[in-house]
């Protein structure tokens, strides 16, 4: 997720812990990763923990026994949506960055989920064109400049009714600028036309308020064979 805006609303944050307090009992596995993240020196851009199960438990109603994830960094949603698949499930993570990818694998093996989880190191696009499907969920949260590639191979990976849901599609409400030469930016409009001329995808976007700032989710369902 975007760190913050120029002025965000505290009670943002203090929901998002109110939330929290409630319906997150505390989970050591997380915990533990997020502080291997900061001792590896790793960006804090993991989704938000109520973000992380709001995912979790999307993959769950799909009933997702294959998921796949493009972005890993250092495995935090990872081992959220790892635990939907159960044993004999699978989940494959793609992360560009070798030394995030390893952090991750070390986060997972603590957490008792590494023999569920394909962390693959490399770069995305390439991975994907050699992955096969069907995968039941798909969570993208890699970089915005490869969103509809990354949408396209996530098609061609899915299977009617496989959910795909992309995270950052908001960025503090950037995606309104068309002139914007930020590549991020650019990168999530295309995903907008990309998936408005989907015949086979039925799409909402949720914004999103809280401890990591404004942005929102691109929710979306596969309606039709996406094979081919």
């Amino acid at each position: 997720m975007i760190q913050g805006v120029d002025t965000p609303d505290p009670r943002w944050a203090q929901v998002d812990g109110y939330a929290a307090a409630h319906l997150l009992p505390g989970d050591p596995a997380l915990a533990d990763a997020l502080a291997a993240n900061a001792a590896a020196g790793l960006p804090a851009i993991d989704v938000s923990p109520l973000q992380g199960r709001m995912l979790h438990l999307l993959a769950r109603m799909a009933g997702a026994r294959r998921v796949l994830e493009v972005g890993t960094l250092g495995g935090y949603s990872t081992i959220e949506l790892a635990r939907t698949v159960g044993e004999g499930g699978e989940l494959v993570s793609l992360e560009l960055d070798s030394g995030h990818a390893a952090v991750a694998r070390a986060n997972l093996d603590r957490a008792g989920l590494a023999d569920r989880v394909r962390v693959i190191a490399g770069d995305a696009a390439e991975t994907l064109a050699a992955l096969e499907g069907p995968f039941d969920f798909v969570f993208i949260d890699a970089d915005k400049q490869g969103n509809v590639t990354y949408l396209r191979h996530a098609l061609r990976l899915s299977r009617p009714g496989t959910t795909i849901v992309v995270d950052n599609v908001v960025r503090e409400g950037g995606v309104l600028d068309p002139q914007s030469d930020d590549p991020r930016i650019v990168g999530t409009r295309a995903l907008y036309e990309a998936v408005a001329a989907e015949p086979r995808l039925s799409a909402t976007v949720v914004q999103t308020v809280g401890e990591k700032g404004w942005d929102g989710f691109l929710l979306a369902v596969v309606e039709e064979d996406a094979a081919g």
